[in-house]
């Protein structure tokens, strides 16, 4: 299934949970990072663990983040780990978590952190 991206700048984008096999249709856009937002077992059985999208995209020559947030519960210390990585990370970036909400949000609070 093809992945439904939402543009938000020239260097990231989101979306709601990618599978396995979604990160190298990733990779293939030109993503270059995939920040995970979406804790493990949030979705249920059906959701992709941590460990096998990191192997998917380590495998399509992506780097891989993973900042699990709860819903409704995004920290001061979740937002300062991503903009503490951000100035490294390669770009664009894909942020996922249900819906890509999680994932916007805690991209422009991190942006704001680091003063962009």
């Amino acid at each position: 299934m093809a992945i439904n991206i939402k543009t938000i700048s020239d260097s990231f984008s989101s979306c709601a949970q990618l599978s396995v096999e979604q990160v190298a249709e990733a990779a293939e856009a030109g993503f270059k990072t995939i920040v995970n937002n979406r804790p493990d077992g949030e979705g249920g059985a059906e959701q992709p663990a941590s460990a096998d999208i990191r192997k998917a995209a380590e495998a399509a020559g992506l780097v891989y983040v993973h900042i699990p947030v709860v819903p409704g519960q995004m920290t001061d210390a979740q937002v300062s780990e991503l903009a503490d990585q951000l100035p490294a990370l390669p770009q664009p970036i894909l942020g996922f978590c249900k819906g890509g909400m999680r994932a916007t949000n805690i991209y422009q609070q991190a942006l704001a952190k680091n003063g962009a």
